[in-house]
């Protein structure tokens, strides 16, 4: 790595003046900026006050030794980061092994040689650069991962709410509107719209939530819930999306099982499982649903016969880093999100999610949750 010496600042510590002068001399004509102290209470005074990149620390000082010197700064957290280079006639294994005990990051023999010093000086503050540049990346990173965060919730927040309604007025005019009355072009017209807004607000609803559970925000509140009543109430809110499209929804459920879970985040979770199964369902074909205990859990499935997921893609599912999205059996779009949440609500309940997918064919999806001890 290139670095630019003039931009960083070296603290010399030693008794010895004639040590001083010629480590100040040989360090600036490598074009570092040098300041200097002859004892260990002046170093830890110059640290504090100018915050060297690098310390060059004699070991052997009356009053204060450099290895005291080393366990003051290692002890404060803004000077514990400053790298060390003990200067020392001292070589023995006990010393070296000390001196790093202190927390040094180096060490240089007296009498030193001018070309290992310079190396092991420019080593270390490579190490200095390199840091830097690492903090500067992270830093800038974070902000823009807040700054996409809070852009992804404004937009969800602020468009979820009239989607929603536009929503509500579209479903009330297909049910009231016959297609004798406004003809079946215009019905044609109304049921593209409608499944369209259904999208969107799935969409944003979706991304709000993934949004809030990746900052933090979305807390899980787990409460007793009979997971098959909850599965069976979302069925019934499908069943007239279903129905556009002549599909069936079949529900199997043998019995009620209490599990300990967020209400809100299993719904979630099973919407969109039924929701991918319709929109990769075939016209006038089924989705099957089922509940049912499997040792010491609640495991819910949905399947459809539809055009199911080849193998290589099937590989690029639920893993952020593949995102993998593709299109339903009418054109529906889907974002690839749905999923991604399903994953992450699923496994913050103490459950996992998996599946099972033959290209033209069909695909399963399982959840499960632990069953309430």
């Amino acid at each position: 790595m290139e670095i630019n010496p003039s931009e960083y600042k070296l603290l010399i510590v030693d008794d010895v003046m004639s040590n001083v002068l010629l480590l100040k001399v040989l360090l600036k004509n490598e074009g570092f900026t040098i300041i200097t102290a002859n004892n260990g209470q002046q170093g830890l005074d110059a640290v504090e006050q100018e915050r060297p990149d690098l310390i060059l620390l004699d070991v052997m000082m009356p009053d204060m030794s450099g290895f005291d010197v080393a366990q003051v700064l290692k002890s404060k957290p803004e000077t514990a980061e400053i790298p060390i280079i003990f200067l020392t006639a001292l070589n023995s294994t006990a010393d070296i092994v000390k001196g790093f005990q202190v927390g040094g990051n180096d060490f240089i023999s007296k009498p030193f040689n001018k070309e290992e010093l310079i190396i092991r000086i420019t080593h270390q503050v490579s190490l200095v650069a390199a840091k830097r540049i690492i903090l500067a990346q992270t830093e800038e990173l974070r902000k823009t991962i807040m700054g996409r965060d809070k852009l992804y919730s404004v937009i969800a927040h602020d468009l979820r709410s009239p989607m929603g309604s536009i929503k509500m007025v579209l479903n009330m005019l297909i049910l009231n509107l016959k297609s004798t009355v406004i003809g079946p072009e215009m019905t044609e017209m109304l049921v593209m719209a409608n499944q369209t807004t259904e999208e969107v607000f799935a969409l944003l609803d979706n991304l709000l939530k993934w949004t809030k559970s990746q900052i933090g925000k979305l807390k899980v509140v787990y409460q007793d819930i009979d997971i098959t009543e909850v599965v069976e109430g979302v069925i019934e809110i499908f069943t007239m999306v279903a129905g556009l499209k002549k599909i069936e929804i079949k529900f199997n459920a043998s019995e009620s099982l209490q599990v300990c879970a967020d209400i809100g985040m299993i719904k979630t979770v099973v919407r969109n499982l039924i929701s991918n199964a319709i929109k990769f369902s075939n016209e006038g074909s089924e989705v099957l649903v089922s509940v049912e205990k499997r040792g010491n859990d609640a495991v819910v499935s949905v399947r459809d016969y539809g055009c199911g997921i080849d193998e290589e893609n099937q590989k690029k599912l639920l893993h952020t880093d593949t995102h993998y999205s593709t299109f339903g059996t009418n054109n529906e779009e889907g974002s690839g999100l749905g999923l991604l949440l399903c994953q992450d609500f699923v496994m913050k309940n103490g459950g996992k999610l998996w599946f099972e997918s033959v290209k033209n064919e069909g695909s399963t999806f399982y959840f499960s949750i632990p069953l309430k001890n």
